[in-house]
């Protein structure tokens, strides 16, 4: 599934293509994806104009006029990309968005897992999906002692902690490895037993990480694409996700390499040498 770096670089290429274009036709493939999609969506999307866009944990709110936000979840293999208008429905494009300038805004989900939703501005942070969600980590209101105080008192691990959307919102599997391998922490560590001298490494991990995937585009191993078609880079900057070696230890002399254990059904890379 995209995670935030992945989720961040869409919206970031929506925003500079689509700001301020007006929805000229919508197409809707089908009534449902993982829920069923708003009554009269192309109807409702119609003649609206694009005001912006942002994103909050894994999911893009699409601003409209009208004080209105298309909600968008990519799922597990959903992609948003952007081409020019005026061919016809192609396999998986379940809706299309044509714009003036040309524009031509599609979702496409094989596996449907994904999910749209229509809701007023208002009301956005109070909907189901997003009411629950943690801090954003990028944010200046994310804080060691923030990230102390949702840690505290949680007795399962510290990687079940981190996908749990209420604690860190976009932060997933992938990063969450990352994070802890840079902050040298163990994944089956108790989150609140960790102190404040390793959620000091594990915040400043957690930031350094997610900026530096954005940076490079997000990770492309599975579906994922950047809106233009292009491959995000920060897969070949993973240190222990899907390795075999540390990067970091001298030789198989003194490690063993990089473990892969299964924690609530997620595969967990690390190194026990050096995380603990």
């Amino acid at each position: 599934m995209p995670e935030l770096p992945e989720v961040e670089t869409v919206m970031r290429g929506l925003a500079a293509r689509l700001s301020g274009r007006r929805i000229l036709r919508v197409h809707v493939a089908r009534p449902d994806l993982r829920w069923p999609l708003p009554t009269r969506l192309a109807a409702r999307l119609g003649r609206r104009r694009i005001e912006g866009f942002r994103r909050r944990g894994k999911y893009i709110l699409m601003q409209l006029s009208g004080g209105e936000i298309l909600l968008l979840h990519l799922g597990m293999s959903g992609r948003l990309l952007l081409g020019e208008g005026g061919r016809a429905l192609a396999a998986h494009e379940h809706l299309v968005l044509e714009t003036d300038r040309g524009w031509r805004l599609s979702f496409v989900d094989p596996r449907r897992f994904g999910s749209i939703d229509l809701v007023p501005t208002a009301e956005a942070e109070h909907h189901p999906r997003l009411a629950n969600l943690g801090p954003e980590p990028l944010e200046p209101g994310f804080t060691p002692a923030v990230l102390a105080s949702l840690l505290a008192g949680r007795r399962t691990t510290i990687k079940a902690a981190l996908l749990d959307q209420g604690t860190v919102a976009g932060l997933g599997n992938i990063y969450a490895c990352e994070a802890l391998f840079r902050a040298r922490i163990s994944p089956r560590r108790i989150a609140a037993g960790l102190g404040l001298a390793r959620v000091a490494r594990l915040h400043a991990a957690i930031r350094e990480t997610l900026t530096e995937a954005i940076a490079a585009g997000g990770s492309s191993f599975s579906d994922y694409v950047q809106p233009d078609g292009t491959l995000g880079y920060f897969q070949h900057a993973w240190q222990v996700y899907g390795r075999v070696r540390c990067p970091l230890c001298p030789g198989p002399s003194s490690c063993r390499g990089i473990m892969r254990i299964v924690q609530g059904g997620r595969s967990s890379h690390y190194c026990p040498r050096l995380q603990r």
